[in-house]
Order: structure tokens, then C-alpha cells, then sequence
């Protein structure tokens, strides 16, 4: 049974990993090169997950084709977006809560690898009413 508990044990694995990551290239590289970086380090941390999945969006009953991905979805449980730009802008977050509620699971994860420390700067964490069902 997921739990709360285990989201966010989940979150901070997710975490870390961006973080070794970011330790091992820095800051300044294009997004693609961290997305193919955390693969990699996923797969060392036994981590489940897809890469680029299509997200189907559904418009009055029709299927619309448009090329929707998300950057990766954990466990079938937590969208992660990743960036590699200035700061946030709204427009991240939004797309973030369209992908979660379009897939339906509770938690998303905004990282941002242009930063000096991502635990510090480079995070945002984000529930739905999914997470709130959750014990």
C-alpha cells in the first residue's frame, strides 16, 4: 500500500540522485544532458522509472495527438520535471500539476540543475488531491 511515508522516502531518493548528479557535471549544461545522466544514476540506485512518456490528453471524449512528455515518471508514482533554466517560472509549475493530474499520482517533483545547491534552490515539491487520499 502507498503511504504518504513512502512518497516522500521516495521524494528524497529522487533528490539525491539529482543531487549526485549535480555534483558530478554542475551547473550550466542542457537539460537532455541531465535527463540522460539520471538514467543512468537511477539505475545504479535501483530506482523504477519511465523516461519521456507520452501523456495522453483527452479533450471533450477524443484523444487529442499532440507531443505531450513528461520528463519521467517514478514508480508510477511521482511525475519528475527537470530544468536547466534561471529560475522557475509558472508556467513549470503548471505543467508539472497538468501532468499529475493527468496521469493521476499524487506527488510531483521540480528540479532545476542550473543552480549552485539544489536541496537549497533548485527544488519544489508539489501534492494533489490524489496525495491527499494517501494514509
Amino acid at each position: 500500500m502507498v503511504t504518504q511515508s513512502y512518497l516522500t522516502d521516495l521524494t528524497y531518493r529522487i533528490t539525491g540522485a539529482c543531487i549526485e548528479v549535480h555534483k558530478e557535471l554542475g551547473p550550466g549544461l542542457l537539460e537532455k544532458v541531465y535527463h540522460e545522466a539520471l538514467k543512468e544514476e537511477f539505475k545504479l540506485r535501483s530506482i523504477d522509472f519511465k523516461s519521456e512518456i507520452q501523456v495522453d490528453v483527452v479533450y471533450k471524449g477524443k484523444k487529442l495527438f499532440c507531443d505531450f512528455r513528461c520528463d519521467f515518471l517514478i514508480e508510477d508514482l511521482i511525475v519528475l520535471e527537470i530544468k536547466s533554466v534561471k529560475s522557475f517560472e509558472d508556467i513549470h509549475r503548471a505543467k508539472l500539476l497538468n501532468y499529475m493530474n493527468i496521469l493521476k499520482v499524487p506527488k510531483g517533483v521540480l528540479i532545476n540543475f542550473n543552480v549552485k545547491n539544489i536541496y537549497h534552490e533548485g527544488q519544489e515539491t508539489m501534492v494533489n488531491q490524489y496525495y491527499k487520499e494517501l494514509m
